[in-house]
């Protein structure tokens, strides 16, 4: 794919001047992930018309001509659910052939099954890494020349590329969509372990790369077991995270967010065949950079192919209006505008004291203006079901200090009918809705020995990590309800919708924030004279925070 040939321009533009030349050699590695068939820009980071796969491929293409650099693919490239990768699936992966070097595989890129995956496959030049997924033998299924990783020699040095995918693709990949029959995964730090043996000892690179696709905590205990990786480079947890070294190792780590927001570029400089220096940044692909012309007229053509056909037309109908942006700043660390919006109708809907939901669910704002159908698909990507427990008041205490242990990760819950501060990795001062069915009902001091309704999603109580094993030794109750479609009830009958953040989290307070005189279940403010004292009593019970997950 690299050139062998290139002008003493480019070369001076990509690589420096001979004078740094003389200084080592210098190797950039640039990588996007979980694009999920965002190929048309969209609202992203307050700014209309980001990203979008035309804007990528415009930037990328000056480094695929390179001979210093190498573009690699962190996986989730499909999303089954929205219009886009319905209708046209894996169209865009031939489009970055003689672009990218390498693609980890991610979770979804299955979605469609295995003969959609092969056809997929079939399609592109560039290899799939996943040295963990194995077939029916046992054996790994991504191969090249009897290798579960590949060599790249780059300007004289040579860079060991290699992808695992994370523990939790085993219930996430089910086996009817495997990329063939019996297929499994293997613990990904054992084989990450041998991998880079094999790197090192036997190939003799001069760097090891990590491209994909796991959790960012699964990332970090793997740097953290397995020695003599350089570089990993963030997938799947869909974090914005700017470049860092792990603690405990000599690992660096960069997240470029998601959809093509953001790339990570990172710059390997060799001294003598010796890594010596390693810096790295994210580049936000803004609405100021420009696109490439084919691609964007292609894609144009496609968008409007599928706003017209009949099976998808209804997705791009109006449903709701948004006053605001419904942001999900923060939600990470605290409470974010989407996840109180949400959550305060979650919470009313479901008739419990509280509601926690993990902000993994929530996977991009919602802009102000009218609200799509497809646009509240992407928002929330998963139907979850409404799920209702019984909780002591001792569960509720460890199920805050969950969250607030994954504070700064996507497993961080967002909440309502609750409020809390963040104090010494612990949550404190917590005061909960008295009366989940009564709007003005005051909060009150946990009770460790009292019982309370907990509103949750099917994902958080059944399979997420850190808390299923809480929710499992509650009762339940399926409510029959789809948190997306109370969601949708809600836009459709109370738009133009607005929200305010409320100070339901806090951190290091010494006691919980006052509930705002009106509330966070979110109202349409040309409605406020008619129903006024309604939407104060809802926004009353509207003061609690957690991320949500799906």
């Amino acid at each position: 794919m690299k050139k062998l040939t290139i002008s003493i321009m480019m070369l001076l533009v990509l690589t420096g001047s001979p004078a740094s030349a003389q200084q080592g050699t210098t190797v950039t590695l640039l990588h996007f992930s979980d694009y999920h068939s965002h190929a048309v820009p969209f609202y992203a980071e307050k700014q209309a018309d980001t990203a979008g796969l035309a804007r990528a491929i415009a930037y990328l293409k000056p480094f695929a001509a390179a001979p210093n650099a190498l573009i690699f693919d962190g996986g989730d490239t499909l999303n089954l659910g929205t219009a886009w990768s319905d209708k046209y699936q894996c169209v865009e992966w031939s489009w970055l052939n003689d672009i990218v070097d390498a693609m980890a595989f991610g979770n979804h890129d299955a979605d469609y099954g295995p003969d959609v995956f092969a056809k997929c496959r079939a399609e592109i030049k560039y290899p799939i890494l996943g040295s963990n997924v194995l077939d029916a033998n046992g054996q790994p299924l991504f191969q090249y020349d009897g290798k579960s990783y590949r060599v790249f020699e780059v300007s004289g040095v040579k860079i060991g590329v290699f992808a695992v995918d994370g523990p939790d693709f085993e219930r996430l990949v089910k086996p009817a969509v495997r990329p063939v029959v019996g297929a499994t995964f293997s613990d990904p730090i054992k084989t990450a372990q041998a991998v880079v043996n094999a790197l090192r000892d036997q190939e003799k690179v001069n760097a090891v790369v990590m491209i994909g696709h796991g959790l960012y905590e699964d990332n970090i205990a793997l740097a953290q077991a397995v020695p003599g990786i350089d570089v990993i480079f963030g997938t799947h947890s869909h974090r914005k995270e700017a470049f860092t070294k792990i603690a405990s190792t000599n690992t660096f780590f960069i997240s470029p967010f998601q959809y093509l927001t953001y790339l990570s570029k990172v710059d390997l400089t060799f001294k003598d065949g010796t890594l010596s220096q390693v810096n790295g940044n994210l580049v936000q692909l803004s609405n100021k950079l420009p696109q490439e012309p084919t691609i964007a007229q292609k894609v144009s053509q496609m968008q409007s192919d599928l706003q017209a056909d009949p099976q998808y037309a209804p997705l791009f109908k109006k449903i709701g209006e948004s006053a605001i942006e419904l942001s999900t700043d923060g939600q990470f660390e605290g409470e974010g505008l989407l996840g109180d919006f949400v959550m305060d109708i979650f919470r009313s809907q479901a008739k419990a004291n509280l509601a926690i939901a993990t902000a993994s669910g929530f996977r991009q704002s919602i802009p102000p203006g009218p609200i799509t159908e497809e646009a509240l698909r992407s928002v929330m990507p998963y139907p979850n079901k409404m799920l209702v427990f019984d909780m002591t008041g001792a569960q509720v205490q460890e199920l805050l200090n969950t969250s607030v242990s994954r504070k700064g990760s996507d497993f961080f819950s967002q909440v309502s009918g609750v409020r809390f501060n963040i104090v010494n990795g612990q949550a404190t001062n917590i005061q909960i809705l008295t009366d989940p069915t009564n709007p003005t009902a005051a909060y009150s001091p946990l009770n460790p020995t009292a019982t309370y309704k907990v509103a949750t999603s099917d994902f958080q109580a059944l399979f997420a990590a850190g808390y299923k094993d809480i929710f499992a030794k509650a009762t339940s109750t399926d409510t029959g309800l789809e948190i997306r479609e109370e969601i949708r009830k809600f836009l459709q009958a109370n738009s133009p919708v607005t929200a305010k953040l409320d100070g339901r989290i806090s951190t290091g307070a010494a006691t919980p924030a006052e509930l705002p005189v009106s509330g966070g279940v979110t109202s349409a403010p040309w409605s406020l004279p008619t129903v006024g004292l309604c939407l104060i009593a809802l926004g009353l019970l509207a003061r609690r925070k957690v991320d949500v997950q799906c």
